[in-house]
């Protein structure tokens, strides 16, 4: 929208002109008094201009080309043009400044929504888009912060439900055994067993909340070595064959033949791995296979997949499957044992080796995908591809 001014606004600029050129009449005209006096009452100075003019006159029609008070009065004119765009651009220019000042104060009594919509001229045009960029700003630093504080009231709510649940299994079981409520030896030692049990879900509980704070925290250092990718996934592959045999389910792993090396935390890594891996055997229903894979894709890049055929993962759940505490209700539910947040600590785990790590999910096949450095000191830009659409590479 251009600016424009008010009616009032008009008038003002159009009387500061008027009373700017009355100003600079009679400041003229006095000068113009002083002036002949001073030549009247100096003959030396009367004669020396007269020379002049007589030095300027031209052929026998003595056609005078200037007169002192001629060129006076043009010198005067310019300057007096000048003056008064001068002041008239001046009294503009603050009268702009004075809306923008409305403008910012109409922001700031609560219209956060509200930008200034005039463009100006110049340097008050840089001004309006810096007043607009540090409202934008500002108000996505007030919901980030919003976001944030409504985040960790969700942890809170989150890890006390699911806290609370086994501790009140605990409470309970120890209860009857501290009030003798029991037949046999047999029913004691099972409700000893269930408290143990019930009180392994917590500490996994806990443990998993202490990791994803950590790899969520600014300034964690990581253990940084050379490690072979390679046979890292097959140590890996090998320590959950049994699981996997038990499932009716085949490990498949795919890595070169010479040592794929990068730089890296191996047994944060190896948390990785086997978060998805164990997530292939338990959520992974209806399928006989889970494929591991490495391979480098460009010299100083290198991709990790694994992935198995069962059942797809809804594509609404797809945006969220890395959000913590998030399970996608056909698959995931806190009677697996989950904490939900083993996917949150592995996206964590892998951006803080400068890489990125997202999901594809179809009929055929559900792959999570992460692409490392191979050096630690290098950054991935992060590629966020869509979901589903394609049938990962295997």
């Amino acid at each position: 929208m251009k600016f424009s001014l008010t009616a009032r606004e008009k008038s003002e600029l159009f009387g500061e002109g008027i009373v700017t050129v009355i100003l600079l009449l009679l400041l003229n005209m006095s000068i113009l008094m002083i002036v002949n006096q001073e030549i009247s009452s100096n003959p030396g100075l009367q004669d020396g201009i007269f020379q002049i003019k007589m030095s300027l006159l031209i052929g026998p029609t003595d056609l005078q080309i200037w007169s002192w008070g001629g060129l006076f009065t043009f010198i005067m004119l310019l300057v007096d043009c000048w003056v008064v765009y001068w002041r008239l651009t001046r009294r503009y220019h603050q009268m702009q400044l004075r809306h923008v000042i409305a403008e910012l104060h109409y922001i700031a009594s609560g219209h956060f929504e509200h930008r200034i919509p005039f463009k100006l001229s110049g340097q008050m045009q840089r001004v309006v888009e810096s007043v607009n960029a540090l409202v934008d700003s500002t108000i996505s630093a007030m919901e980030e912060e919003r976001r944030i504080e409504r985040s960790k009231d969700e942890l809170v709510t989150n890890v006390s439900h699911d806290i609370r649940t086994p501790l009140t299994s605990i409470i309970g079981y120890l209860g009857l055994i501290e009030n003798k409520q029991y037949n046999t030896e047999t029913e004691l030692l099972q409700y000893t067993h269930t408290a143990f049990l019930k009180a392994n879900q917590m500490k996994s509980l806990v443990d998993d909340l202490f990791e994803y704070t950590k790899v969520r925290q600014d300034g964690v250092t990581l253990n940084i070595n050379e490690i072979n990718l390679g046979a890292m996934l097959g140590q890996i592959a090998a320590s959950y064959e049994l699981e996997a045999r038990k499932k009716q389910m085949q490990i498949h792993v795919d890595v070169p033949a010479e040592p794929l090396m990068i730089e890296a935390d191996g047994e944060k890594l190896a948390r990785v791995f086997n978060n998805l891996l164990s997530n292939a055997l338990k959520y992974g229903h209806g399928g006989k296979n889970i494929y591991l894979q490495a391979k480098k894709v460009t010299p100083d890049e290198v991709r990790v997949g694994i992935a198995n055929d069962g059942e797809p993962i809804p594509k609404d759940s797809l945006p969220q499957i890395f959000d913590r505490f998030y399970r996608a209700e056909s698959s995931r539910s806190r009677e697996t044992g989950g904490s939900g947040l083993g996917l949150a600590i592995a996206q964590g785990i892998v951006e803080r080796h400068h890489g990125y790590i997202y999901v594809t999910s179809n009929e055929e096949l559900t792959e999570f995908v992460m692409h490392f450095p191979i050096k630690h000191d290098s950054t991935l830009i992060k590629n966020k591809k869509s979901a589903g659409k394609t049938r990962p590479s295997l």
